[in-house]
């Protein structure tokens, strides 16, 4: 387990939440595809190569003292995945992000979310989404939709290895995600 102690909070409460850091070499294929010029469009900010991720559960403004009982879980959920292996299968657009939406095949990524999911909520941390749990990646944020449709990047098998808990500051320029806790899924 890798740990980030400071987290730096705003009074007591920090916004949380928790997903998957993706691994260097897709990383740098989306920082490659993003520089090709495909996300370009007025009022659009692609989303830093620091801050992609897959969200697994947006937990929010959250009590600081809440943190080591959310480790507790986050280390459980993550200690019993399987590493998930996703790939890249379109593009999307919602009100607000651009999103290249990843596929499985072995669903492992989906038990995590659900199994972690479960463990918030019972925690008291987390109320789940009504719509069902979509992996993807976030690549650009916009307050108009820009009906973009950029290729989809060919990152090959992404497999992330970690479960991380993110703390996101919000910036003028966009928030700012730090890890404050890491832990390999599996167990390895």
């Amino acid at each position: 387990m890798r740990s980030s102690r400071r987290v730096g909070s705003d009074g007591d409460r920090i916004r949380l939440f928790v997903g998957l850091p993706l691994p260097a070499g897709a990383v740098e294929g989306l920082a490659a595809w993003q520089a090709q010029g495909h996300l370009e469009a007025e009022d659009v900010r692609t989303v830093a190569s620091e801050n992609v991720h897959i969200t697994l559960a947006f937990l929010g403004s959250r009590p600081e003292s809440e943190l080591p009982e959310i480790v507790r879980v986050v280390w459980a959920a993550a200690r019993q995945a399987t590493p998930p292996t996703l790939t890249v299968e379109r593009y999307r657009e919602t009100r607000s992000v651009g999103m290249l939406v990843l596929a499985e095949d072995d669903g492992a990524a989906a038990a995590l979310a659900g199994d972690l999911q479960d463990r918030l909520e019972r925690l008291g941390v987390y109320q789940r989404e009504q719509r069902p749990w979509l992996p993807h990646v976030t690549v650009l944020r916009f307050s108009r939709r820009p009906a973009l449709r950029p290729p989809v990047p060919d990152l090959g098998p992404v497999s992330p290895s970690d479960a991380a808990i993110y703390h996101s500051v919000l910036r003028k320029g966009g928030a700012q995600y730090r890890i404050v806790e890491s832990v390999a899924l599996g167990g390895g």
